[in-house]
């Protein structure tokens, strides 16, 4: 909750410098903070319920309500919404967290189910992205069924996301060969990698404060004929660190190095912790190419998620199997 406050303080601080707009960054603070200690409450009473809920409701909110982006669409890589493509992969996380949190076989399976359902639910509404997430999400839950030292797993997972913006900042800085470049250009569009390196210029720019949250698109330059102007950088990482200068995206990295900590040191079961870190991993490499962190959904979702897989069950002996670390 520190990391939150720090969060919520700095981009107040950065806003008074540049006549910013933190409201987004408050609103998103609040959902995630909100959704941390509503898991955490929910997981004690209910660890099986409250998780498996949180799943069927992040399933009907993709599939009721499927064009959550903001501005135009783009085809790739983030298919028709990434907003959708995280709220399904935190639902399958949350089905598979709750699946791991059963003890009945039947009810373990039922979970499975719904969270193949949630997968094929992704290709049903057109979501491509939705559905390769959250099969990710899935086969490393089932994947991670025997495993007993989950921090291995744990620092797989950061490194991978560190992996995914490493190559993003790299396109952006054209620090990329030329070959692959040409091949991710064809693959992100255009567009999209103009503005990420709009956002790098501005991080440069105003390397200590920002230009101020909420300030980006009144500043890039990306604009293209027959598109409305885009107000974020499609990269929640670039878009920190253009906005809050280098403080605000270390304090991003610092938070979800947090949530991975916390799911090291959970007494929950090891697969339950994998699992909530692959689908916040999954997230986080959502987010590092989309405006997935601009919904609250997805942020609420992220927090109750955390809450959920770190929740200590009051029901039991509290000798919960599969908690070495």
């Amino acid at each position: 909750m520190i990391l939150l406050g720090a969060c919520a303080a700095w981009s107040l601080i950065t806003a008074a410098a540049h006549d910013g707009r933190p409201e987004g960054v408050l609103l998103a603070v609040l959902a995630v903070a909100a959704g941390y200690a509503a898991g955490r409450i929910s997981g004690s009473l209910l660890p099986v319920a409250a998780p498996g809920a949180g799943a069927a409701a992040g399933l009907v909110l993709a599939v009721v309500v499927p064009d959550l982006t903001l501005g135009p669409r783009y085809a790739a890589p983030l298919g028709h919404s990434g907003a959708t493509a995280a709220l399904l992969a935190l639902a399958t996380g949350a089905a598979c967290c709750a699946a791991w949190a059963a003890h009945g076989p039947v009810l373990r399976i039922g979970l499975r189910l719904l969270a193949t359902g949630i997968v094929l639910a992704g290709a049903a509404v057109g979501s491509a992205t939705g559905c390769a997430a959250s099969a990710a999400v899935l086969l490393c839950s089932l994947a991670v069924g025997s495993m007993t030292h989950r921090g291995a797993g744990l620092v797989g997972l950061a490194v991978a996301a560190v992996v995914v913006v490493g190559t993003i900042w790299a396109l952006a800085a054209d620090a990329l060969p030329a070959g692959l470049t040409e091949a991710l250009n064809s693959r992100l569009t255009a567009h999209r990698v103009q503005l990420w390196q709009d956002a790098l210029r501005m991080a440069h720019r105003e390397t200590g404060l920002g230009v101020g949250p909420g300030r980006f698109g009144e500043l890039n330059t990306a604009a293209s004929p027959g598109q409305p102007p885009d107000a974020r950088p499609h990269s929640a990482p670039l878009q920190q660190a253009a906005e809050q200068g280098l403080v605000g995206a270390l304090l991003l990295a610092a938070t979800f190095g947090w949530a991975l900590y916390a799911l090291w040191r959970t007494a929950r079961p090891t697969p339950v912790a994998v699992t909530a870190g692959a689908a916040l991993t999954v997230l986080a490499v959502i987010a590092s190419a989309g405006n997935a962190l601009s919904f609250t959904a997805v942020t609420a979702g992220a927090g109750l998620l955390a809450g959920w897989a770190t929740a200590r069950p009051w029901a039991g002996d509290g000798t919960e199997h599969g908690t070495e670390r």
